[in-house]
């Protein structure tokens, strides 16, 4: 069956633009919110590099230093086009790119000279990594008291599990997030991309950002020690206070929740996926009176989220039979006509689609030297005054070597010998 959402959408309506003063894309005028800002990103996969990005959407000035033979793995993570990887183009953009070999005297000397004129340093060695190479804090701090150091690792700077390496998905598994996750009956379940290292580049960011704010009172830098596994935890709420005062353990319950019903997805006529929400109580009121079952708002257990839940069999059987009778389409519309919760389960070719999306200019294109137009995601908000931008997308390996380092007032001459002795 032709699928619409497979076409090419026409070049001319891929970006409608947002309201004035919003724009968010490479046309936004005038400097960003962090400009001037100068971030160093020593990291790779994908926390602190995804920090780095976003410091680098709104402004911030962000090099990317990558080892001369060993550059950041996501280069070579998921899908490539000629030979391109397509992860490296959205995690890389908004950064300038330098080859630089830490472990050697002359990358040191190199990265402390970096370090002198920075304000920040994202880094997610295993610790003592930067310690042996004569990195550590105490050597950065010394050629710039005003630095905040950004360490990102799966299991923070001390304690007994410090020293293991550490990934996204270990913090999904012992945050509770993959217990809670799945079918009751069937095994704990893993998110198929990066959530754990997003929400921790996200806390990082706000880490960052918090510690230059400290500076600005105090005139001294700091160290941000941030474990993944912890930003699991805290966007996973109540579920440690609840366990402390109730001795409650959250289940899995698949897509109901234990706290108000109806909320799952549910199969449309057409064979489409919708998410029904009923959190506020006004809302389940409206979506059982649309749905032919206004008997139920009557009933003294309906009154409460929870109570509603211990009656989620019946809920869903009376709103998923109804849905099932009619096309998505139909139900969108019907339910926005109720002012109930709705929202069609969609992909990515869905997403790009969208009327609201495009509205919100969350879909951008930018222009690539390799690949020509691409589009990404746009940065995470809009600011009125002085937006965010995608300015380009992420660019070879060691692309701006020779540019930083001719800035830093290396002559040709020191180039080539450090070039020589594996520096670059």
């Amino acid at each position: 069956m032709h699928d619409p959402r497979t076409q090419e959408p026409d070049p001319g309506t891929r970006e409608p633009g947002p309201a004035p003063g919003t724009r968010r894309t490479a046309t936004a005028p005038g400097p960003g919110p962090l400009d001037g800002l100068r971030v160093l990103d020593l990291a790779t996969l994908f926390a602190g590099p995804l920090a780095a990005t976003m410091l680098g959407d709104f402004g911030a000035e962000v090099t990317k230093i990558e080892h001369p033979t060993k550059p950041d793995p996501s280069r070579g993570h998921g899908p490539s086009k000629d030979g391109v990887g397509l992860w490296w183009k959205h995690l890389g953009r908004n950064k300038r790119n330098l080859t630089l070999n830490l472990s050697t005297e002359g990358g040191r000397e190199v990265l402390l000279r970096l370090v002198a004129r920075a304000d920040v340093v994202i880094e997610n060695f295993r610790p003592g990594t930067l310690e042996k190479w004569g990195l550590g804090w105490a050597e950065l701090s010394a050629v710039n008291p005003r630095l905040v150091l950004a360490r990102v690792t799966g299991f923070g700077q001390f304690g007994p599990y410090s020293a293991r390496p550490g990934f996204g998905t270990l913090a999904e598994a012992m945050s509770g997030f993959a217990a809670t996750t799945g079918e009751p009956d069937g095994p704990p379940t893993l998110p198929p991309f990066g959530l754990a290292d997003s929400v921790a580049a996200l806390a990082t960011a706000y880490a960052v950002m918090t510690a230059l704010a400290g500076r600005d009172r105090t005139g001294h830098g700091q160290v941000v020690d941030l474990a993944i596994i912890e930003p699991m935890l805290a966007v996973l709420g109540p579920q440690t206070i609840w366990y402390d005062q109730l001795g409650y353990v959250q289940p899995r319950t698949g897509n109901r929740s234990t706290n108000n019903a109806p909320r799952n997805t549910y199969r449309t006529a057409d064979g489409k996926w919708l998410a029904v929400s009923t959190s506020a109580q006004s809302v389940a009121e409206r979506v059982v009176r649309l749905v032919g079952r206004p008997e139920f708002a009557e009933e003294p257990w309906f009154a409460t989220g929870a109570g509603r839940a211990q009656h989620a069999d019946a809920l869903d059987e009376a709103v998923g039979g109804w849905i099932a009778r009619h096309d998505r389409a139909e139900v969108v519309a019907a339910f926005e006509r109720a002012q109930a919760a709705v929202a069609p389960v969609y992909d990515v070719r869905d997403v790009v689609a969208d009327p609201q999306y495009r509205a919100l200019d969350t879909i951008t294109t930018v222009e690539d030297e390799e690949l020509g137009p691409v589009r990404m995601q746009n940065v995470l908000f809009r600011l009125s005054g002085t937006p965010g931008a995608v300015k380009w997308a992420g660019r070879p390996h060691g692309a701006d070597t020779e540019q930083i380092l001719g800035e830093l007032g290396l002559d040709e001459a020191e180039i080539t010998a450090l070039r020589e002795g594996g520096a670059l």
